[in-house]
């Protein structure tokens, strides 16, 4: 085991390498898919508060999730007064297929749920064109006469 953890981390796939390291409960699981023209991220977050827990940047082609989570509960009863709490912050950060800018990214929280949708760009379609290849200072059309190969100069 503390061989796996020797390799580079390109070796590695991140969230195995972060397992492997013990880093699983800092980086935060989403689901990402295309919906129409689209892209979605969700993740799971319950019992916190968007407004003051949730950091969403764009930074190029990357979109960066930060959430902080606090959890506390206080239990009273005849016997005594017991306090327990929970903490962390969670990140992860989505490749976007293309740069996008950030007026058009929009966020929502509903029931625990965490949905950042990001409109993809139109991508043209590429348009091919035949490049001529040059023969010894002459450009190659790739059509021929009853005389030979047509040159161009």
């Amino acid at each position: 085991m503390s061989n796996l953890l020797r390799w580079s981390a390109s070796d590695i796939a991140d969230p195995v390498r972060r397992f492997l390291e013990g880093e699983s409960g800092s980086w935060l699981r989403v689901e990402e898919y295309r919906d129409g023209g689209s892209m979605v991220v969700k993740a799971e977050v319950p019992g916190i508060n968007p407004e003051k827990d949730v950091d969403i940047t764009l930074s190029g082609d990357e979109l960066q999730i930060h959430v902080r989570h606090e959890e506390k509960s206080e239990h009273k009863d005849k016997r005594g007064y017991r306090s327990e709490f929970r903490y962390g912050t969670f990140s992860r950060t989505v490749k976007l297929p293309a740069a996008v800018t950030e007026q058009d990214v929009n966020a929502s929280y509903t029931d625990g749920i965490l949905e950042v949708r990001i409109p993809m760009p139109e991508q043209s379609e590429k348009q091919s064109r035949k490049i001529p290849v040059s023969r010894g200072g002459t450009s190659w059309t790739g059509t021929e006469t009853s005389t030979g190969p047509t040159e161009t100069r």
